[in-house]
């Protein structure tokens, strides 16, 4: 078994300026940078087959460029909030591509995805921290945002099961062509 979902990453630039949030919360732990994404599909705890499956399908999914802003905070949990995160601005081309990845999750056998998508980067599991304390963190940050970025590609990642939830690894990206400069290549310049 291998617990999987899709998501797109989050570039080094936008990382940073959520690494500057992190901190003034008692009883956060916070997120990784490394660990930073927007969760597309939720894909859980399955066989090895069907992650095989999975790939194929995902493979289909045309993935065009758009853009993706980042701004404003919320928790989930309500009355005893768990997690904080930054609001992922809602775009079409981000609905439709998450429609796509659920339609295909559906099409190899996958229960469909019970909850509405909301997208987002956690910041912090919060389950030790004061809910007042969550809701003032939030109103005083309430004017974040970001620059935006590009979207080119989604990724298949893969978690193991822990608390907190992390540390996530990248197993394919989509389209497997899609150029990304990594920090080595940068340099040469």
């Amino acid at each position: 078994m291998i617990r999987l979902f899709t998501a797109l990453e989050i570039p080094p630039e936008v990382s940073e300026k959520l690494v500057q949030l992190q901190r003034g919360l008692d009883g956060a732990r916070w997120i990784e940078p490394h660990d930073f994404h927007i969760t597309l599909r939720f894909l859980g705890d399955i066989p090895e087959n069907l992650a095989d499956d999975a790939d194929e399908a995902l493979s289909r999914i045309p993935m065009t460029p758009f853009p993706v802003e980042i701004e404003g905070l919320g928790e989930f949990g309500g009355a005893s909030p768990h997690a904080v995160w930054a609001r992922v601005k809602p775009s079409e081309p981000l609905r439709i591509l998450q429609g796509r990845h659920e339609s295909a999750m559906r099409r190899i056998g996958l229960k469909p995805e019970t909850r509405t998508f909301l997208p987002h980067i956690t910041l912090a599991r919060t389950r030790r921290a004061d809910p007042a304390e969550i809701a003032q963190f939030i109103q005083a940050h309430n004017l974040f945002a970001t620059p935006g970025f590009t979207a080119t590609r989604f990724a298949l990642f893969s978690s193991r099961a822990s608390k907190g939830g992390g540390p996530y690894v990248i197993e394919k990206t989509y389209p497997e062509d899609a150029f990304e400069p990594d920090e080595e290549w940068a340099e040469e310049d």
